[in-house]
């Protein structure tokens, strides 16, 4: 198991923890040593600085799980610069808005990718550059020496409204975050690791840096089907697997060999809650695997986890504060919530992030200082979210204040779908919810008026969503109405619109 290490360092240092000639990644190109990551992150650190960008310079890279797309977010950084890992399930508007909000000066991708955008979604000043140009061989940058509180990657996630914004997250947050986790983890350096999750999620990336933080091995997996995650676990002997909660839906559905099944010895869950009943599904199916309840958000990576022994006991249980979070319910009136009262949940401590790029306005609203109470002071995230803090000191989710779609551990806008079913014309007025659904933690409902036939707008429309937007922001159901309420102010009335939605 991993000491925990509470000297923050700049987060391209993450290579030089494992053991030279150890296997850091492996895939089906082969592997990857320690070394040979140390020197791929040098080699493309030597390349972009060659590149004539400035200190602080934003790079994006729009990829699926290459090596590359593994070695940017710390070769960018070693290089003085800023990583932008966009989804690659997104598609040219929601690509077009992340490189236009970060400024971007270089967009790394490859040319099928790249063909899908139109004029105008790429910024004249952001080179682009396919993924081949970049070299990853030859002359090598060694560690930098930054400061560990400089910016190091802007990750973008849903807001309650409007457009995704950037998760602002420093050297530190980063390697903070690798190491707390590695540490209460316990993963060693024998665990191999199967990364399935999108490296632009804070939790997926994470889990490159938490696995090279206790010098583990990486096998990075983009899937079609849950059954190839079944068979990467076999193939590769994965001891380690992260999900969310449809993916485990997934795979209960699917038949495991109990040999395959054993492999596994530790499940990491966060991105939406697990049921009792996925619960007890997952640790009949994996009897050999420790599971773990996590919760997050992105603007402090990570905030609690449940003791594995404690699962069973308490499956709907959030946990206690990870190594280097303090994690606090807040009354309504700044206080401390007693023991089994309501309260948000507010994270202090050297995991928050640095803010929301290039937006004060929404940066103030959530990045307060922390309660008078607060071990940790200073600058806090209030998340909105409800919790109960009990008697035994673990946490539990009550509910969110705002509006975010939590789908298939996905947090979505519901702005951002309502613009995109308003911009064809189809529908007058609309408004998008999440729904309770057994397989996605919430399902994408719409309510909207048509602009003519019912029928054919929700066929064009639905038509159109496909090339618009990502599978995960699909709308699953449309309810439409002859007319929409509003409220005293002339806005639609959302509360009676959700009451009135069918179940």
């Amino acid at each position: 198991m991993i000491d925990p290490d509470p000297v923050p360092h700049p987060i391209d240092h993450l290579p030089t923890r494992g053991r030279p000639d150890a296997v850091a990644i492996e895939d089906r190109a082969g592997t990857l040593t320690y070394a040979e990551l140390e020197a791929r992150v040098g080699a493309a650190a030597a390349w972009l600085m060659a590149q004539r960008l400035r200190p602080g310079d934003r790079v994006a890279s729009w990829l699926p799980k290459t090596r590359l797309a593994c070695v940017l977010p710390l070769a960018a950084p070693r290089a003085g610069l800023i990583h932008v890992p966009i989804n690659p399930l997104l598609k040219r508007a929601q690509v077009a808005h992340i490189l236009a909000d970060s400024g971007a000066a270089m967009l790394v991708s490859q040319p099928a990718r790249l063909a899908t955008l139109a004029a105008g979604d790429v910024p004249k000043a952001c080179r682009i550059v396919p993924e081949d140009d970049v070299a990853t061989g030859g002359e090598a940058m060694p560690p930098s020496g930054a400061d560990p509180d400089s910016l190091a990657a802007i990750l973008y996630t849903s807001g309650s409204t409007g457009r995704p914004k950037g998760v602002m997250l420093s050297h530190a947050n980063l390697w903070l975050g690798a190491i707390s986790v590695a540490h209460y983890l316990k993963l060693t350096p024998n665990d191999r690791v199967l990364g399935v999750l999108p490296l632009s999620f804070d939790y997926g990336q994470n889990q490159l840096f938490s696995s090279w933080a206790a010098g583990g091995r990486v096998v990075p997996l983009d899937y079609l089907l849950p059954r190839d995650v079944m068979k990467a676990v076999e193939r590769f002997a994965i001891t380690t697997l992260a999900g969310v909660p449809p993916l485990w839906v997934q795979l209960l559905e699917i038949d495991w060999t109990e040999n395959t099944a054993s492999n596994l010895k530790r499940m990491t869950n966060s991105g939406g809650a697990l049921t009792r009943s996925l619960v007890r599904g997952l640790r009949t199916r994996f009897p050999r695997a420790d599971l773990y309840a996590m919760y997050g958000l992105t603007e402090a990576f990570r905030s609690t986890f449940l003791d594995p022994a404690l699962i069973d006991a308490h499956p709907d249980a959030m946990g206690r504060a990870i190594p280097f979070a303090e994690v606090m319910a807040v009354a309504a009136d700044g206080t401390q919530a007693k023991p089994g009262e309501a309260g948000e949940l507010v994270h202090a401590g050297p995991l928050v992030a640095q803010g929301y790029w290039n937006d004060p306005e929404r940066t103030a609203q959530r990045f307060r200082p922390a309660p008078a109470f607060s071990r940790e002071g200073g600058t806090a995230v209030w998340s909105g979210d409800t919790v109960i803090e009990g008697v035994d000191g673990l946490f539990h989710f009550v509910g969110r204040d705002d509006e975010m779609i939590k789908s298939a551990g996905n947090r979505i806008s519901p702005t951002e779908i309502e613009e995109a079913v308003l911009r064809g014309g189809e529908v007058a007025e609309a408004a998008a919810f999440g729904v309770a659904d057994d397989r996605l933690g919430q399902a994408i409902v719409i309510v909207a008026r048509a602009a003519g036939d019912a029928e054919v707008a929700e066929r064009n429309l639905r038509a159109r969503l496909r090339r618009d937007l990502p599978s995960f922001m699909q709308p699953t159901r449309y309810e439409w109405r002859d007319s929409l309420p509003r409220n005293a102010n002339g806005k639609l009335d959302r509360a009676a619109l959700r009451g009135a939605l069918a179940p």
